[in-house]
C-alpha cells in the first residue's frame, strides 16, 4: 500500500516539471512548450533555403523543439492545406526533401500525434488547427503540405 501512494506522489510531482511525465491522452501534451506552425502561402512566399532544400509557405521553416514540446499547425490562409510527415523511405535514408512528393491520398485524413510515428493534419481549411503533435524522440522529421508539395511547401522538426 506504501509503495502504490509513493509511487503515485513520484508520477504526480514528475508530470508538474517540465518534459516530466506526458499525458497519454490523445496526443496531449508532454509537459513543454506548445508550437504554433503558420501555413501560409499567400504570406510566405519567398523561398527559404534550409539544409534540407527549399522550403516556402511555412513559418518557420524549420522549427528546433525539446522533446516533449508538441506542436499544433494552422491554415493561415484561403487554401486548403495539409501538414503531413514525409516517411522516412522516401528520403533514401538521407535526410532531404525528396524532389517528387511522396505523400498520398492518406495525407487528406488526420493522422498520428508523435512526430516519430507520423503523422498528417488532414485537409485543414482556412482558419482550422492540426491535432497536437508530440516531440516524443530526438530526431529530424520533414513534412509537407499534399496540395503544394510540388510548390516547396515543406518544412522541418528538430527535435532535441
Amino acid at each position: 500500500m506504501r509503495t502504490a501512494r509513493i509511487a503515485a506522489l513520484a508520477a504526480a510531482l514528475a508530470s508538474c516539471t517540465p518534459n516530466g511525465i506526458p499525458s497519454s491522452g490523445g496526443g496531449g501534451t508532454g509537459g513543454g512548450v506548445v508550437h504554433t506552425v503558420d501555413l501560409n502561402l499567400t504570406v510566405y512566399q519567398n523561398p527559404t533555403s534550409t539544409p534540407y532544400g527549399p522550403s516556402i509557405a511555412i513559418k518557420p521553416p524549420i522549427l528546433d523543439v525539446a522533446v516533449g514540446d508538441t506542436i499544433v499547425f494552422k491554415n493561415a490562409d484561403g487554401f486548403n492545406h495539409t501538414s503531413s510527415s514525409l516517411p522516412l523511405s522516401s528520403t533514401n535514408g538521407e535526410t532531404k526533401f525528396p524532389s517528387a512528393s511522396p505523400l498520398g491520398a492518406s495525407a487528406l485524413t488526420e493522422s498520428g500525434t508523435t512526430l516519430s510515428g507520423g503523422w498528417s493534419s488532414g485537409a485543414l481549411q482556412a482558419g482550422a488547427t492540426s491535432q497536437t503533435v508530440l516531440a516524443d524522440k530526438a530526431g529530424t522529421y520533414l513534412y509537407g503540405c499534399f496540395y503544394h508539395y510540388s510548390a516547396n511547401m515543406r518544412g522541418a522538426i528538430v527535435a532535441q
